[in-house]
C-alpha cells in the first residue's frame, strides 16, 4: 500500500522534484472512512479506507491504469452489472470511490469464486489447455461448453444439468451462485458434451462432424449423405466429442481401416482364420448385403466357420472394423456392404497368411 510520502508536498518540493527529472503520477486521495457495497453473491462487503491507500489514476507516462479506465468505460457504456472473479474484490472498493467522486451511479457487483483444478489449486495452464480455441479444436460443442461453465458454482432449482442456451438464460440467476469454489471436472464436461451431441438432429450432427473427419484424413466426398448419416448414428453413442466421433467413424472409410494390435493377434488364431475364409466364401454366394438378409448371412457364416458366440463375433468385428469392440455388428455389416467387407477379409488373409497353425503362434 502506498505510504503517502508525496501527499503533502510543498510547492517548492514539487518544483525540485520536477527539476531533477521526476515525472509525477496522479493519485486518488482516499479518506479514512469505510467503503461498503452489497455484493449480489457475497452479501454486504466492507473495506476500511485507511487500508486501501491513495491509488494511481494516471501513470507518469500518461496512461490511465485499470481501476480508473474501467470506471470511465463502464459508466460510458451504462453497464448495469459487473460479474467477475473474487480476486477483484479489493478493486471494487477503489472503483466505487471513483464512481462516487465522478458522480456516476455504480453498477451492481457480483464476485464469483475462482475455478479450481482437480488438485484444488487455482485453474491454470499446468492443468492443461484452457483457451476456448482448445476446446473448439478438441471437438466440444459451443453450447455444451457454455452449459458446463454455467454449472461451475451454479445450479438450477429443479436440479437439471443439461440446457439449451435459451433454457439456461431463462433459468440462470445470480442468487443461486455458490460462494464456495468450483472444481473444473473434465469428465463432467465430457458427459455434458456427449449429452448435447446425442441430442443433435442427424443432419446437424453430420455437418458438425465432417470438418473433423476431413482433418483426420478421411474423405467423405462422393459417399451418399444418407450412408454417412447412418454410419454416424451407429457410433454416436460411443463418442464424447466431435473428434471422438470422427475417430469412431474411421472404420467406415477404406483409408481409415487399420488393425489394432489386439485385433491382429486375435485374427492370427486358427479359429479366427476360419471365420475370415468362411466370410469370403459366404459373401461370394450373395448378391449384396441388406438389412433384410444380414441375419441369415451371419447365421450361415457361423455354421460355415464352425464357430459361434465370442469365437465368431469377436473376429468378425475385428475384420469389419479393425478393433475388437465397437458399434452394433449387424448395422456395421450392412453399412460396409459386400465389396468393402470382402476387400478387408482379403487384406487380412494376405497379412496373416492362410497356413499359419496354432502351434506357431
Amino acid at each position: 500500500m502506498y505510504d503517502g510520502r508525496c501527499r503533502r508536498l510543498q510547492a517548492e518540493e514539487e518544483r525540485a522534484l520536477a527539476r531533477s527529472g521526476r515525472v509525477p503520477s496522479l493519485r486518488f486521495r482516499v479518506e479514512a472512512r469505510t467503503v461498503e457495497f452489497e455484493d449480489l453473491v457475497r452479501g454486504r462487503m466492507s473495506f476500511e479506507g485507511r487500508k486501501i491507500g491513495d491509488f494511481v489514476i494516471l501513470r507518469s507516462e500518461g496512461i490511465a491504469p485499470y481501476n480508473f479506465a474501467v470506471v470511465i468505460d463502464d459508466a460510458g457504456m451504462e453497464i448495469s452489472h459487473v460479474i467477475r472473479g473474487e480476486d477483484h474484490l479489493a478493486n471494487t472498493a477503489r472503483q466505487i470511490l471513483l464512481y462516487r467522486a465522478l458522480g456516476f451511479p455504480p453498477p451492481r457487483f457480483a464476485h464469483l469464486s475462482l475455478i479450481l483444478g482437480p488438485d484444488r489449486s487455482p485453474l491454470s495452464k499446468r492443468h492443461g489447455a484452457t483457451a476456448v480455441s482448445h476446446f473448439r479444436e478438441a471437438g466440444y460443442l459451443p453450447e455444451a461448453l457454455v452449459n458446463s461453465l454455467a454449472l461451475l458454482g451454479w445450479s438450477s432449482e429443479d436440479g437439471e444439468e443439461v440446457f439449451s442456451l435459451p433454457e439456461l438464460v431463462a433459468k440462470f440467476s445470480l442468487g443461486r451462485i455458490s460462494r464456495g469454489p468450483a472444481v473444473f471436472d473434465r469428465e463432467k464436461l465430457n458427459w455434458v458434451n456427449r449429452t448435447h451431441l446425442k441430442g443433435l438432429p442427424g443432419d446437424e450432427a453430420l455437418d458438425r462432424a465432417l470438418p473433423f473427419l476431413r482433418r483426420s484424413g478421411m474423405n467423405p466426398d462422393g459417399i451418399p449423405r444418407p450412408r454417412l448419416r447412418a454410419a454416424l448414428e451407429t457410433v454416436r453413442e460411443e463418442a464424447d466429442t466431435l473428434v471422438g466421433l470422427a475417430e469412431r467413424l474411421r472404420f467406415f472409410f477404406d483409408e481409415g481401416w487399420t488393425l489394432t494390435k489386439e485385433a491382429e493377434d486375435l485374427l492370427a488364431r486358427e479359429e479366427s482364420r476360419r471365420v475370415v475364409r468362411a466370410l469370403e466364401e459366404e459373401l461370394r454366394s450373395v448378391e449384396e448385403v441388406t438389412p433384410e438378409n444380414t441375419r441369415a448371412v451371419l447365421s450361415r457364416l457361423s455354421r460355415r466357420a464352425g464357430v459361434s458366440g465370442r469365437g465368431f463375433f469377436l473376429p468378425l468385428r475385428a475384420i469389419l472394423t479393425g478393433e475388437t469392440r465397437g458399434p452394433e455388428l449387424e448395422k456395421v455389416f450392412v453399412l460396409l456392404g459386400k465389396e468393402k467387407i470382402m476387400k478387408r477379409a482379403d487384406s487380412i488373409l494376405q497379412r496373416i497368411g492362410p497356413e499359419r497353425s496354432p502351434e506357431s503362434e
